[in-house]
């Protein structure tokens, strides 16, 4: 019997005590000089992070974008093996959405890894295909922290909603298989807050702690439905070593450590609010 993916993630958080997803955004510009003679530059920069890191990860992000050549794609599978076999989840950041059997071959990606992020653009159909895996996470885009997230996202409708909040109200109809999240962003922290109070149920996926400056306690605070939900870091992570040279790994665990002792203290404060609320 294949265990859902927030089922999975609910036990691996539990496990490690921690929230703390890891952005594999394995950029080869960035990569150590000494690994990048290697057949597998990128495999063999993600290996030694997921060795350094592991014991703190809830779940590994690859993002799509860094690997779509060749030798990208014949990493990252080596990677989701790797990371599987040091018993995390993966989430491929792949932002897929498309109609017809565009997304259909779109969704196959979803036979490799736990979870995806789509996009919900184009509407139902466009991810119908990702729903339907019942056994795997699917990532609505919801309120990003990019910069330019609200040029679209914060547009008012007739209803008087904003689009991101419409967007939250269907990923919740479409939660028919118990298998959707949120992506919100940890530098929207009034979103945050006024999405989870829209959908109490849905685990957020919550980028912009490290690099971007993202607010690390409200992130805990509402990303978290149940105790599930995921906090990533990506840059502040993977390349927190990156003028160590060789010791390069030893920084990036010494950075996923740092993070989730520090939204751990969040989640016990959490936690203690919640039994005073009973």
């Amino acid at each position: 019997m294949t265990t859902a993916f927030f089922d999975r993630l609910a036990d691996r958080i539990e496990r490690v005590d921690s929230v703390v997803s890891v952005g594999l955004d394995a950029d080869r510009s960035r990569i150590p000089e000494h690994l990048q003679e290697k057949d597998l530059p990128q495999w063999a920069f993600n290996r030694r992070i997921i060795d350094a890191t592991h014991e703190h990860a809830a779940c590994y992000k690859p993002n799509a974008a860094f690997y779509e050549d060749a030798d990208g794609w014949r990493s990252l599978r080596e990677t989701i093996a790797y990371a599987h076999g040091k018993d995390v989840p993966v989430l491929l950041d792949a932002k897929r959405a498309d109609i017809g059997n565009t997304t259909r071959q779109y969704a196959q990606l979803l036979d490799e890894a736990d979870a995806i992020t789509v996009n919900p653009y184009m509407g139902r159909d466009s991810l119908q295909p990702f729903l339907d895996r019942g056994e795997k996470g699917v990532f609505v885009l919801c309120r990003t922290s990019n910069p330019g997230g609200g040029d679209l996202q914060d547009l008012e409708l007739d209803s008087g909603e904003k689009v991101y909040e419409r967007v939250a109200a269907l990923a919740d109809l479409w939660n028919q298989h118990g298998n959707v999240g949120l992506v919100v962003g940890a530098t929207a922290t009034e979103e945050l807050e006024s999405i989870r109070e829209q959908v109490p149920d849905l685990p957020f996926l919550v980028p912009g702690v490290g690099a971007q400056g993202g607010d690390a306690e409200a992130a805990v605070e509402f990303g978290l439905a149940n105790g599930i939900g995921l906090v990533n870091s990506s840059r502040g992570i993977i390349f927190a070593g990156e003028d160590r040279g060789e010791k390069f790994a030893g920084a990036a665990g010494e950075a996923a450590r740092r993070l989730k002792r520090r939204l751990n203290q969040y989640r016990g404060a959490a936690g203690a609010d919640a039994d005073a609320d009973e």
